[in-house]
């Protein structure tokens, strides 16, 4: 096809979409609501995101160590028996028995005898796959975050622990990982390291935050596919409605030779025009709409932990963009191509 020839038929579509510019601003206003409804939903999906994945740094897992105060605190049957068992083997083998401390505890009975050991432990952890980062939190300052959680005048009750019997928190291994859906292998990893004891976690929450972001996506595909399917109709029905005014004048077209796509061109620049206008109007009403509402959101709670729109600006007029010339030329060439398939005998016989 000759450039001047295309140059005609771009003319052609400009000139269509003035033509028919009360239908074509109904096909633009239809395509904004959807274009609008697909970036809110976008938007949405990603600040719940970004909350949730504050909430997964937040849920963090504890492993306590297997420390002097583990063995003071633990079972005194348990120590008993195995200490017994040890003092026999050693008997056995002739080696001098480990003397206790005064609270009845050898070294032995623990495995984690100091804070660099203690620290060994959590370099183990962080070398783990889904492992973030690993943090010491010695039994002095786990108790201090305790008393912390308590209200105001609570924390005096707790004085005891350490003026008459002493912290009775091991050192724990403050752990927090990459990937939430990971959670229960991560754990099982832990706790078979040598000196870990138990471990504290919200296992639940977990399976509730990797439920929520797969729920997330699903829906916001859903939404996309449904909403891009509303658009397509729209601009087919505009482009259908655009045909049958112009039946006869394609009907002399086609009697005196033209082929298809020199038919189907003007219609799918229509189509484009439509989609493109619909996208800028889309990104400007988008942009004041996600402003004021997160103006009173952040007035309302006093945060600002929401995404800025300016982090997806670019990608959601990209996306309108693409919704709307996809939405154009498919509906254009689906609609003229039935159209000159089903009206092919008129044409003819004209």
């Amino acid at each position: 096809m000759k450039l001047s020839s295309l140059r005609y038929l771009t003319k052609e579509g400009f000139k269509n979409t003035w033509a028919n510019r009360l239908m074509s601003v109904a096909s633009i206003g239809v395509l904004v609501a959807c274009m609008v409804a697909i970036g809110l939903a976008v938007l949405i999906s990603e600040n719940a995101k970004l909350a949730l994945g504050n909430l997964e740094k937040q849920n963090v897992v504890m492993a306590y160590m297997k420390d002097y105060t583990w063995a003071f605190y633990s079972d005194k049957e348990d120590n008993e028996q195995a200490g017994n068992a040890e003092n026999a083997e050693q008997t056995e083998t002739g080696d001098d028995a480990e003397q206790p401390d005064e609270n009845g505890i050898k070294s032995s009975d623990y495995v984690i005898h100091n804070e660099e050991e203690a620290k060994a432990l959590c370099d183990k952890i962080a070398k783990l796959d889904n492992v973030e980062s690993v943090e010491y939190i010695s039994g002095e300052e786990g108790l201090e975050d305790i008393k912390k959680d308590f209200l105001k005048g609570q924390e005096e009750y707790f004085t005891f622990l350490d003026e008459k019997y002493g912290n009775p928190l091991s050192g724990a291994a403050k752990v927090t990982m990459k990937d939430m859906s990971l959670f229960s292998a991560t754990l099982q990893k832990i706790e078979k390291i040598e000196g870990v004891d138990k471990i504290q976690s919200y296992g639940d929450l977990a399976e509730k935050i990797s439920a929520l972001k797969k729920g997330l996506g699903i829906a916001g595909f859903w939404i996309i596919a449904i909403l891009m399917i509303i658009s397509l109709v729209i601009v087919s029905n505009t482009i259908r409605i655009t045909m049958y005014s112009r039946k006869l004048e394609i009907s002399i077209m086609k009697a005196v030779g033209a082929t298809d796509s020199f038919v189907r061109i003007p219609f799918i620049v229509e189509g484009i025009l439509i989609g493109l206008i619909s996208a800028i109007f889309s990104e400007g009403l988008l942009y004041f709409c996600y402003r004021v509402a997160t103006e009173t959101i952040c007035a309302t709670l006093g945060t600002n932990d929401i995404i800025k729109y300016s982090d997806l600006a670019l990608n959601l007029f990209g996306l309108f963009v693409i919704i709307g010339v996809v939405a154009g030329v498919i509906g254009s060439i689906t609609m003229i191509g039935k159209y000159l398939h089903k009206e092919g005998s008129e044409f003819a016989a004209i």
